[in-house]
């Protein structure tokens, strides 16, 4: 039978009525829309830390870096594996000969002036990753790495801490970093980047293997856990990437190399630059150069370049900050020995810690550990180079890398940069 008319009108309101009610059940349900926050990074650098020193913990925060997030076998320093040129190339995705920071201390023959644990960037020759970030539209900060006191080519980090004090502990730079998290968007940097104590000071003193190196760490692990903790409160971990590395390793010598001496028995005086397994000589007599290079050839444990037969694979022959002559230290030798504490340290069987030997030298290489955004949980590669850091973080940013960097972002992290 047909239905009525009136049958038709109470049918469509009934439908009417469940359709709204099915659009209000709907929409008092779904969750509001939570908009997708930009990425950020974290890159930490523990100074010294070898790449097997992780492994004498328990660490228990480096120990849940590695095993909800990705570890490398290790990260090949460049040359001289020292502090001030790691953490440069760290910066910068470029070798010394490119960046221009040859050594911790160095004379520059344009400048006429000598580099000694200077923050200036002004003697850094390509682009930090602090400017490469600002220059995009990244808000960076800094928190002690080498070079970023001042502002490169007039970009400098939005954020920075200065001077440099080497008084400051961990727990200070996790305070920070969290308030700078906390910040208004804005302001709030997506780069951040600190310098960290780890086992540099300890190394040297007492050698790579004394538990004081693992002590030290210990410490400082209890510091990055808290970092943990605050990333974990304020559910970061989806666009946020942690990176952790070191600037070098460290290594056992226990032969001084009687440098002056040879130089004195030659009857040659020449500037002498000197870092722990690099020395720089610079002449103004070709003759000198020729009588110095035959003296010291005889000498063990060392390794003798003129600056234009230095071997290209050791990117490190810059034209004004190189020496006439490099004397380059080979494993178990040094130039230094310390002071009065060293000796009194040597007699009484302490075997102390240097670095700045040749990459390839297994003791060199440090650590790469990184958890959160783009990280694959549990993940292990094998060794990377540092050059390929600052390349690594900028693809993480997803911003073109530093403008001098002959590194490449690592694939297993992220793709190739832009």
């Amino acid at each position: 039978m047909k239905p009525s008319r009136r049958q038709d009108a109470a049918a469509a309101l009934a439908a009417a009525v469940l359709a709204a009610a099915f659009v209000v059940a709907t929409t008092a349900c779904a969750k509001p829309a939570t908009p997708e926050r930009p990425p950020t990074v974290i890159l930490i650098s523990l100074d010294g830390v070898r790449h097997d020193t992780i492994d004498r913990g328990p660490f228990p925060a480096l120990d849940r870096i590695a095993r909800e997030g990705l570890r490398a076998e290790r990260l090949i320093p460049v040359f001289p594996s020292s502090t001030f040129p790691g953490h440069v190339s760290l910066a910068t995705g470029a070798t010394p000969d490119v960046h221009g920071i040859v050594d911790n201390e160095f004379w520059d023959r344009a400048r006429g002036e000598r580099f000694d644990y200077d923050n200036d960037a002004s003697w850094i020759e390509a682009e930090p990753l602090w400017a490469t970030a600002e220059r995009q539209g990244v808000p960076a900060a800094t928190y002690f790495w080498v070079g970023s006191e001042t502002d490169w080519r007039g970009v400098g980090a939005r954020h920075r801490i200065a001077p440099f004090d080497s008084g400051v502990g961990e727990a200070e730079k996790v305070a920070q970093i969290t308030a700078w998290l906390d910040l208004p968007e804005a302001e709030r940097p997506r780069l951040v980047m600190s310098w960290w104590h780890g086992a540099d000071r300890a190394g040297h003193r007492y050698g790579p293997d004394h538990p004081e190196v693992a002590a030290t760490l210990a410490a400082q692990d209890h510091h990055l856990g808290d970092l943990l903790a605050a990333l974990d409160a304020r559910d970061a971990w989806s666009h946020t990437t942690l990176v952790l590395v070191s600037d070098h390793g460290m290594t056992t010598a226990e032969h001084t190399i009687p440098l002056k001496q040879a130089l004195a028995e030659a009857g040659v005086d020449p500037r002498v630059e000197t870092g722990s397994a690099v020395t720089h000589l610079f002449f103004t007599d070709e003759a000198e150069r020729d009588r110095a290079a035959a003296a010291l050839a005889g000498l063990a444990g060392v390794r003798v370049d003129r600056r234009e037969d230095l071997p290209a694979s050791a990117s490190f022959a810059h034209p004004d900050r190189t020496g006439d002559l490099v004397v380059r230290a080979l494993p178990g030798h040094t130039f230094r020995r310390g002071g009065l504490l060293a000796q009194v340290g040597d007699l009484l069987g302490e075997r102390r810690g240097f670095h700045g030997y040749a990459p390839d030298h297994p003791d060199m290489a440090g650590i790469f550990v990184a958890m959160g955004r783009g990280i694959e949980a549990g993940a292990r590669i094998g060794p990377i180079a540092m050059i390929d850091v600052a390349p690594t973080i900028a693809a993480l940013l997803g911003i073109d890398p530093p403008q001098h960097a002959t590194g490449k972002s690592v694939s297993a992290i992220a793709p190739a940069s832009r």
